[in-house]
């Protein structure tokens, strides 16, 4: 059947099964836009405040759901304002396709109004991107781009079509999507070595990463911890990978990390590294990280191996298919002493917080006690980030939504709304500092013309919290350009474009706000004040090995 370019991606969006697309329409992609609203019923449509949170409701949707998260933005400034957000779908692996409009295909290399080429200021932040400038291969391009996004590692592809492309018309063939391609490139002998690695280990340690929750691999995490008798330590990109609230599990590693995690894989004498990737973050000094252990490396992608620390093993491929066959074929083993050592670690370096104060630490307990734990918590960056990670118990793979590799400020509100969308049924709350939120509050202004139910919780220090920790730790107290004392009223702010909001500024408060705001069924802000000193602990100076964290108590 003969069909237009813009009937062709509608076709080939239902063919992939989305059912939710955000974006912003413009000039270029009208086209596009104009079949979308034939279609309306099949696909809904999210009409962001700005591109940049279309990109990151895409990348939250897709987190949340695991789904292929899409979103659409017309020629040159509609397109640039993705990059944010293409960029940090990349860092992250989050399955993303972009689409964008482009000029007429006369007009492309000309410097016509709103002209971009966008494909080649996002080649460095995508998996693939693509120009078509040939309605006959509009079809193809589009299934390509989803398979891609969705094969191997994950990640974003870019997929810009020039207008004309978009009112042309070719035969159209319906298909079906393609499964997509999880290479596994290990052989028998590198999972025999493994096994030898792992049975001749007194003090095993798991260090665990996103790719444990892209491949769905948390119950064969969860059988191989038991099985090898060894502590779990996670990155923020593995949150709820491993259960939180297991014995085995030491809490996140890094800069700031817990002491148990980072001492426990500074003494190992085998770190077994499931779908990480050994960001700096992560390892500190690499010359000093886990130097007493030996090394094995399991991961789908053959890139990230011996890239950042050394390994004496590795096995790429699929998690899920790796960790299957290694279970299938270890014997249980007993590690009784290194077990003890490391609950002695735990019980020694808790984490802790001041107690006779509002804090960040303390809310974030509030609601994971009324949440049980089983909310959607999406994050911006920084302290509060930190915060969210060390003190919500994550259970369960999917239910953390953080900007970890590119560290997004702004990121948290549209990756919210993106989760709430693909996951109705969840409490769909983002926790963001005041520095963060007033990137992209606007918005609070989508989540109203929809009533998308989330909770937006500001950590209000008036301050850049984290950059502020850093001057006060390293730059003598220097606090340039990290102060926010102005005359922003978050509360009025919120109210304005549509939402609930409550000042929060006692600790007794804390619970009757949110419960209020979760059982209100609207979008809702809370304005929670805090003291613009509070610091994030464990913490490692940047270059330290990791086992020289520091806490309050050490200063």
């Amino acid at each position: 059947m003969q069909l237009t370019g813009s009937q062709i991606v509608i076709e080939c969006l239902k063919e992939q099964g989305v059912d939710t697309v955000f974006g912003y329409p413009g000039g270029a992609i009208l086209n596009i836009y104009d079949e979308l609203y034939k279609h309306s019923d099949e696909i809904k449509h999210i009409l962001t405040s700005h591109e940049q949170g279309a990109a990151h409701a895409a990348d939250g949707y897709a987190r949340a759901t695991g789904k292929v998260g899409v979103c659409m933005a017309t020629s040159g400034p509609g397109a640039t304002n993705l990059v944010t957000g293409i960029a940090t779908a990349y860092m992250d692996s989050v399955p993303m396709v972009a689409i964008t409009a482009n000029v007429t295909l006369p007009l492309l290399g000309k410097d016509s109004f709103q002209e971009v080429d966008i494909a080649g200021v996002t080649m460095p932040i995508t998996k693939h991107g693509y120009i078509v400038k040939d309605v006959n291969k509009l079809a193809d391009t589009m299934r390509k781009a989803f398979k891609i996004a969705r094969s191997g590692r994950p990640g974003p592809v870019l997929v810009d079509i020039t207008k004309d492309v978009t009112a042309n018309k070719c035969e159209f063939t319906p298909a079906k999507p393609e499964p997509p391609e999880l290479p596994n490139k290990y052989t028998d002998a590198n999972i025999e070595t493994a096994i030898d690695l792992i049975n001749n280990a007194k003090k095993p340690f798991i260090y665990l990463g996103g790719g444990a929750i892209i491949s769905g691999a948390s119950r064969e995490v969860k059988e191989f911890a038991e099985k090898i008798q060894a502590p779990v330590c996670d990155t923020l990109m593995a949150k709820g990978a491993f259960d939180g609230k297991s014995e085995l599990y030491t809490g996140m590693i890094g800069m700031h990390g817990t002491k148990t995690s980072n001492l426990g894989v500074s003494g190992c004498d085998l770190l077994i590294a499931l779908g990480a990737r050994f960001t700096d973050r992560v390892i500190g000094n690499p010359k000093r990280f886990a130097e007493n252990a030996k090394i094995l490396h399991i991961d789908i992608d053959a890139a990230e191996v011996n890239k950042n620390i050394r390994t004496d093993a590795a096995i790429i491929g699929d998690l899920k298919t790796v960790l299957k066959e290694l279970n299938s074929k270890l014997e249980p083993q007993r590690h009784d002493d290194w077990i003890a050592y490391i609950k002695e670690l735990k019980e020694k370096y808790p984490l802790k917080y001041e107690s006779d104060k509002l804090t960040c630490p303390y809310i974030i307990e509030e609601l994971d006690r009324i949440t049980e734990g089983k909310a959607i918590i999406s994050t911006d960056v920084g302290q509060h980030q930190m915060w969210a990670a060390q003190y919500y118990k994550y259970t369960q793979p999917r239910t953390f939504l953080s900007s970890g590799g590119l560290g997004t400020m702004g990121y948290g509100l549209g990756a919210c709304i993106g989760a709430k969308v693909g996951k109705p049924d969840k409490i769909c709350v983002n926790i963001a500092g005041d520095g963060c939120f007033r990137m992209n509050m606007n918005e609070l202004a989508t989540a109203s013309r929809y009533n998308i139910p989330i909770v937006q919780v500001i950590i209000n220090n008036h301050v850049l919290g984290m950059v502020r920790q850093w001057q006060t730790l390293f730059y003598d107290k220097r606090y340039s350009q990290t102060v926010l004392e102005d005359k922003v009223d978050y509360v009025k702010v919120s109210e304005a474009l549509g939402c609930e909001a409550r000042r929060v500024t006692k600790r007794e408060e804390v619970a009757p706000a949110l419960e209020w705001a979760i059982s209100l069924g609207k979008p809702v802000v809370l304005d929670c004040v805090i003291e613009e000193d509070d610091k994030v602990f464990p913490m490692v100076p940047a270059g330290a090995p990791i086992s020289d964290a520091f806490d309050a108590d050490d200063l």
